[in-house]
């Protein structure tokens, strides 16, 4: 998936949510705990909910890991779902990974073979030879650990290089070299709007994945401010906001009318990008 078909998705759908499949057994509705496997019988009552609102889905592979062998089964029958049923939505896995050459190579495999998702996060701050791995499958995406929303951030991510430039942007002048704007998009935190700005000056072509909106406390009027380009370039993730907004058995309506909040609110936005995209096409071509 390109990133022209990534926007063609947010146009069809006037959005551009990322809700965020952080399934926790441990906050599931009472009602779901009687399934033969409760997260993923969770998680497809959610997709099915709201996949009219939502152009991409991020398992956090957190919640999946820690519960072993069971995790993983419910992980994999989850990406399956969407496969069937949805197939122009955008996987993303949630891993965070980052590690030498041969052991990313592996990690690449589980992620786009074995299990079929279209995109993975990432620390580069490995280097260059731990994402490469990623980026020699064709239509898949490297998400990069950019700027991050966690108050720990400040220890590295804004070390300064004495010419009022920040380690951040370090990483994302260097990292943009090593893909195309087709295959590599940087995680943004949506509480770091402030640097937004700043950060489309060195990657204003590059799709973000922007977390942080909804509990967090995000503005997604700001990041649209700071981070939106011509053609979106934004995918703003919603997890518990979205996930937890019920806990009875109507807990998929409720999240429902949760994602639907959020895309009315993403509709304007769209919309003038979209009369943006029209207007430039019209004075190119006469």
């Amino acid at each position: 998936m390109t990133a022209k078909e990534i926007f063609g998705q947010i146009r069809k759908k006037k959005s551009f949510l990322c809700t965020g499949l952080d399934s926790d057994i441990g906050k599931l509705p009472e009602c779901m705990l009687s399934e033969p496997d409760p997260v993923y019988s969770f998680n497809k009552a959610i997709i099915d909910a709201t996949v009219d609102c939502t152009v991409a889905y991020k398992p956090n592979l957190a919640f999946y890991e820690s519960n072993g062998e069971k995790g993983w089964l419910s992980l994999r029958k989850t990406v399956e779902y969407v496969r069937k049923n949805y197939p122009d939505v955008f996987l993303i896995a949630d891993a965070k990974r980052g590690d030498i050459g041969n052991t990313s190579e592996m990690y690449a495999k589980t992620f786009f073979e074995t299990l079929d998702f279209d995109a993975v996060t990432l620390s580069p701050y490995m280097g260059k030879d731990t994402v490469e791995p990623f980026l020699n499958f064709s239509g898949k995406w490297s998400v990069l650990l950019a700027l991050t929303s966690n108050l720990s951030a400040n220890d590295f991510q804004y070390m300064d290089d004495g010419k009022g430039n920040y380690l951040f942007e370090r990483v994302l002048e260097i990292s943009k070299g090593w893909g195309n704007i087709d295959n590599t998009m940087y995680v943004v935190g949506a509480t770091k709007t402030e640097m937004l700005a700043r950060i489309r000056t060195v990657v204003p072509d590059h799709f973000l994945l922007v977390p942080g909106i909804g509990t967090q406390g995000g503005s997604l009027e700001d990041v649209v401010k700071y981070g939106m380009n011509s053609i979106c370039g934004l995918l703003v993730n919603s997890s518990r906001a979205i996930l937890y907004a019920d806990k009875t058995e109507k807990f998929a309506d409720a999240a429902a009318n949760e994602a639907i909040k959020i895309q009315q609110q993403m509709c304007k936005y769209v919309l003038s990008v979209i009369s943006l995209a029209n207007v430039e096409t019209l004075t190119t071509n006469l």
